[in-house]
């Protein structure tokens, strides 16, 4: 029901009004937005204030770029857009990021800001926090769009879903200017300029042709390999990929995002034997995953020598062929590519060959034989694979918890070491690789599912978001924060040779964290042995209380740019 504003005498009868703010409100509701993330600020202070009052969840933060990454990663858990909401100017910049950040990453958000009156911002005769935001946001998003009467704004709303949601989802910006909010307009007719996004992101069904062309490559391999990224993941259709990747016989590999669509320990899981499946694979299936770096564009050494065959199904037509050729592109929706597949592949599906098979599963348990040692120990400080070793087991124990990981060292060792058993449970930086996520997704992960939350972060990674564990203690999230601390950014032990002050790369020694929690109300522990950071993650896990773990690194554990280390040039100069 429309929030009406109020009523006035108008030739002798009672109107009943409504304004801007009431129409915005309204537009979410009436569209299932029920969440939304942001700071308060002019000009949105009483948005927030009547959205809260009116039903919707409104979490404010202390930072709008970790709004907007718990908005980018709320999309992407729900496949709804996720709202983040700023100030102008200043606010709307730092919001950007992590619209820019959602869209790269194909993950639904809205971002909405408040702005400055547009008959000054364009004559630039020095408004409010003048800016011109929907020109700046235009190339960092899929879509932008600016409201400038009341009576627009549901239509502007619907075409920022539909825009957010539909093809391959990204974000979307959303320009109110300070002036719209306080437009009255007609209750009735407000009610009216209201719209209801109907199917804003209807299947998009491959062709039939397509579907058989991929299957006959599929067939033709000796050494097949399936490739999961997160876009597979968001696509919720985990019944069919599981089905489809089964009946294939073939091994997995899922990209960080895709783990545990299938369990990490299934026995086609081949992300312990990585290396051998990217080299030596001669027919490879990607679901929902680029060809970016992150699988090194699919060429180089990465690959091998061996010839190759790529079968890519994707949403986006324009993926295709972007690094190398794909020889049987499927195009369409993950769910109905997958099931249009699997309906295809009839019940005579041939498995892979048998030494294929056996090569990949020998040097998986290789692999996973030779880690095993270095998780179990106890040392003090700890090393990355200690502290790891307990919290895969914690995670083990936990399946229903939710990782979101990020760091250098400490995501990259995470990754591989940690396995996760069902879908949409590990969240990270994804594809820019970007630091800061942190504390945003544990937040979101927290509101939106309800589970409780483990985030694993290196002590840079956490310095970008950390004042909000503030927030965590405010909203009483059960949020399990642990720190891994080795005094530095990929190690503690750099050296200024030039001067005093400390190397670029080094932090206080001996910091703690952990008293950062305690000042807010939640529990801060100080672990220093694996065994003391197993019983403080799962005492708390168990009661649910806002936590922050502060554990002890070794400062000489990491290894520069953690597994990524080819990207950071160095200088082959010497100095004279």
């Amino acid at each position: 029901m429309l929030n009406t504003a109020a009523k006035t005498e108008a030739a002798g009868a009672e109107q009943e009004l409504t304004d801007g703010f009431h129409l915005v409100i309204d537009a979410l509701k009436l569209n299932g937005i029920n969440t939304i993330y942001g700071v308060p600020g002019i000009p949105v202070t009483d948005l927030g204030r009547m959205a809260q009052a009116a039903g919707i969840r409104v979490l404010s933060f202390r930072h709008e770029q970790n709004a907007g990454y718990a908005a980018a990663i709320a999309g992407f858990l729900t496949r709804k857009p996720g709202v983040c909401l700023t100030v102008s100017a200043p606010g709307f910049l730092n919001g950007l990021t992590a619209l820019a950040h959602a869209t790269t990453n194909c993950f639904p958000m809205i971002l909405i800001s408040g702005s400055s009156e547009r008959e000054i911002v364009d004559l630039q005769q020095g408004d409010y926090e003048e800016m011109d935001q929907l020109a700046i946001a235009k190339p960092l998003c899929k879509a932008a769009f600016r409201v400038l009467h009341a009576q627009d704004i549901g239509i502007g709303l619907a075409r920022a879903i539909r825009a957010a949601v539909s093809g391959r989802p990204g974000g979307v910006y959303l320009d109110l200017p300070a002036k719209l909010f306080s437009q009255v307009m007609n209750a009735d007719a407000g009610r009216k300029s209201l719209v209801k996004v109907i199917d804003a992101a209807p299947a998009q069904i491959p062709a039939p042709a397509s579907v058989k062309r991929a299957l006959d490559v599929l067939k033709s391999a000796r050494r097949p390999l399936i490739i999961l990224g997160k876009g597979a993941a968001y696509a919720q259709a985990d019944n069919e990929i599981k089905a489809f990747v089964e009946k294939s016989g073939a091994p997995f590999l899922p990209m960080s995002m895709a783990k545990g669509l299938l369990p990490d320990l299934h026995p086609q899981c081949a992300g312990a034997a990585r290396s051998t499946v990217l080299k030596d694979a001669d027919v490879v299936m990607l679901i929902g995953a680029r060809l970016n770096w992150l699988l090194s564009h699919g060429k180089g050494k990465t690959w091998g020598e061996a010839p190759k065959k790529f079968i890519q199904v994707d949403i986006e037509p324009k993926e295709m062929d972007s690094n190398v050729e794909i020889a049987a592109p499927v195009v369409g929706d993950i769910g109905s590519c997958v099931s249009a597949l699997l309906d295809a592949m009839g019940n005579n599906w041939s498995a892979p060959a048998a030494d294929w098979l056996n090569a990949v599963k020998t040097k998986r348990d290789d692999n996973v034989a030779k880690m095993a040692p270095r998780l179990m120990n106890n040392n003090s400080p700890m090393d990355y694979h200690g502290a790891l070793g307990v919290l895969r087991t914690v995670i083990k124990e936990r399946p229903d918890a939710i990782l979101v990981n990020e760091g250098a060292n400490t995501l990259d060792l995470a990754r591989g070491v940690i396995d996760m058993h069902q879908p949409r449970k590990r969240l990270d930086v994804g594809t820019w690789g970007v630091m800061g996520i942190g504390m945003g997704y544990a937040i979101a992960a927290s509101v939106e599912t309800g589970k409780p939350v483990l985030a694993i972060e290196g002590d840079s990674a956490f310095g970008f978001s950390g004042m909000e564990v503030e927030t965590i203690c405010r909203y009483k999230l059960p949020v399990c924060v642990v720190i891994f601390n080795n005094d530095g950014i990929y190690r503690g032990t750099d050296v200024n040779s030039a001067g005093s002050d400390p190397a670029t790369t080094v932090f206080v020694k001996g910091s703690r964290y952990d008293k950062m929690m305690e000042a807010f109300g939640g529990v801060g522990v100080n672990a220093t042995s694996p065994d003391e950071l197993k019983r403080a993650v799962n005492t708390a896990m168990d009661s649910g209380k806002p936590t922050l773990i502060n554990a002890v690194i070794d400062p000489a554990a990491g290894s520069e740019s953690g597994r990524i280390g080819n990207l950071n040039p160095q200088s082959v100069l010497k100095k004279k």
